[in-house]
């Protein structure tokens, strides 16, 4: 049986870090809303309150069954989650007359306490919240306090509750709070009594059962778009039923340069039953004129269907349809305003699953994306892929300012793979997440030879995150970008200017559109 931790999200901007760090622990762990709360099952080993931009003390604060929740498991309430408890068994919860935000020191009060075993005094610890406890009550004791908040972390008294119960008005999910990680291990090894068993290796041996109870002898058709989510969905389909497995690869015109030749042949070598498909041109004649970037998008994503469909049609033996759907897209579907079952429209191909009438089966849809990368490398994904950088869905037409002609795609290609070469040759392109040219719109005058130009420029974009969700530029060594830039002036007709973006996300984009 594959134990559980139940993550409760009351809207928290860290509750899929708290999952993360869960999962980093070798432990599976699954968040759910506040409002949509599953059935309390055996596997369940604890269960984490998450934290939530509202306050307890609001008419129509979020809340949750409290009563049923500690009489199941052990219960860990985080930040929201602490104040909710401690509000529920009969303490106070009022605003902070100043908001405690940033770092602050621990002060250990029970130095016996197992959520706290092994943390230093003074330890670092994160704080984020508006509202403080200032009681717990008479069901909790203090185990900790920081510099400016007394109750920091407390614990339920000895028979109290049929299991533990702990608190926390910091995070430990942070990378700020410097223990943090450990004491969550606390309560999820010594607390909840949970054992490492979610690993990669158990990920696919499971998976790859689960596929095949689930599809049986029927047929399997995935679009493949050479990134890492489709191409470890496909090799955990191909272990599970081989070459009931139909995948389409489709160029669209707007990939990198040769990245449809040189990964399809990656995909031939990986022993995928694979189908290529060119349709640049058809792609190019629809995206003609077109500036607006939505519109860009939304008619690639109508391309692509119609394209996908055609492929589909002509294999009416298919009756499932695969996606590359992880766990971010699956949270990010369910609010906690209003759960939804549905995925974005975007991640299930563009309303495909609608059009072709095929059941849909996600393999990959419990993982986070560096779990993805885990369970490629366990399955013998080349490298080539398995560490590619994200790639936007439109391809290069969102790098690309303004309408779209073969012409730009051509700068843009030579350009962006000068670039993508040189990170490699210094050794730089594992160390940065995401990187790409940008074909600015822009024009400027310059000088090569003894002629004045008036041509394109181009922007260098690089940047390290974990996840996509806030990320930093990347401060690349002169010396590269120096090379880079020459090279590219030299090299590519119609580039007479490079630039290089600082900007970070947020308050800008990764993409430029």
């Amino acid at each position: 049986m594959l134990e559980k931790i139940l993550i409760i999200d009351f809207g928290s901007q860290y509750t899929q870090l708290i999952a993360r760090r869960v999962r980093e622990s070798e432990v599976y762990c699954e968040i759910v809303p506040y409002n949509h709360l599953p059935e309390l099952t055996p596997e369940i080993k604890g269960i984490i309150l998450s934290g939530s931009p509202a306050s307890v003390r609001d008419k129509n604060a979020p809340q949750v069954d409290i009563e049923k929740l500690v009489a199941f498991a052990p219960v860990l309430g985080v930040c929201y989650g602490a104040q909710l408890l401690a509000l529920h068994y009969g303490g106070e919860v009022e605003k902070s007359n100043v908001r405690e935000y940033g770092r602050a020191n621990l002060q250990i009060k029970k130095q016996d306490d197992l959520l706290l075993s092994n943390i230093a005094d003074n330890s670092q610890v994160w704080m984020s919240h508006g509202d403080t406890i200032k009681s717990i009550g008479t069901k909790f004791e203090l185990i900790a306090s920081s510099d400016s908040l007394e109750m920091a972390a407390f614990r339920s008294s000895n028979g109290c509750f049929p299991h533990k119960v702990y608190a926390l008005q910091f995070h430990p999910e942070v990378y700020h709070s410097s223990e943090g990680h450990k004491i969550l291990n606390n309560f999820l090894f010594t607390v909840c009594g949970c054992s490492h068993n979610w690993t990669p290796g158990s990920f696919v041996e499971s998976t790859i059962k689960s596929l095949r109870q689930q599809i049986g002898n029927e047929k399997v058709i995935l679009g493949l778009s050479g990134g890492v989510d489709s191409s470890v969905a496909a090799l955990l389909l191909e272990e599970a039923i081989g070459d009931n497995l139909l995948c389409i690869f489709v160029d669209n015109g707007l990939l990198r340069k040769d990245e449809f030749e040189v990964v399809l042949e990656k995909y031939k070598e990986m022993g995928l039953n694979v189908q290529g498909v060119r349709a640049g041109k058809r792609f190019l004649h629809e995206l003609h004129g077109v500036s607006d970037p939505e519109q860009k998008r939304k008619i690639i994503g109508r391309v692509f269907i119609e394209v996908f469909e055609h492929e589909a049609n002509n294999h009416p033996e298919v009756k499932w349809l695969a996606q590359g759907t992880i766990y971010p897209d699956v949270i990010e579907s369910v609010s906690v305003k209003g759960p939804s079952a549905t995925i974005k429209s975007h991640h299930n191909v563009g309303g495909l699953p609608d059009i072709l009438k095929l059941k849909i089966v996600e393999p990959l849809r419990n993982l986070f994306k560096d779990e993805v990368r885990k369970a490629g490398k366990e399955l013998g994904l080349v490298p080539e892929i398995l560490y590619r950088h994200p790639f936007p869905g439109p391809g290069l037409a969102v790098r690309i300012i303004g309408d779209v002609t073969a012409e730009k795609v051509r700068i843009l290609q030579e350009a962006d793979h000068i670039y993508i070469e040189n990170l490699k040759k210094f050794n730089l392109y594992n160390e940065v997440w995401q990187a790409g040219a940008i074909l600015t719109g822009t024009r400027s005058v310059g000088v090569m030879g003894d002629e004045r130009t008036y041509e394109n420029v181009v922007a260098l974009r690089a940047v390290n995150s974990t996840d996509g969700m806030t990320a930093d530029w990347s401060h690349l060594p002169y010396d590269f970008l120096a090379k880079t830039s020459n090279e590219i002036i030299n090299s590519v007709k119609g580039v007479n200017r490079v630039v290089y973006d600082i900007s970070s996300k947020p308050p800008a984009t990764i993409e430029w559109e």
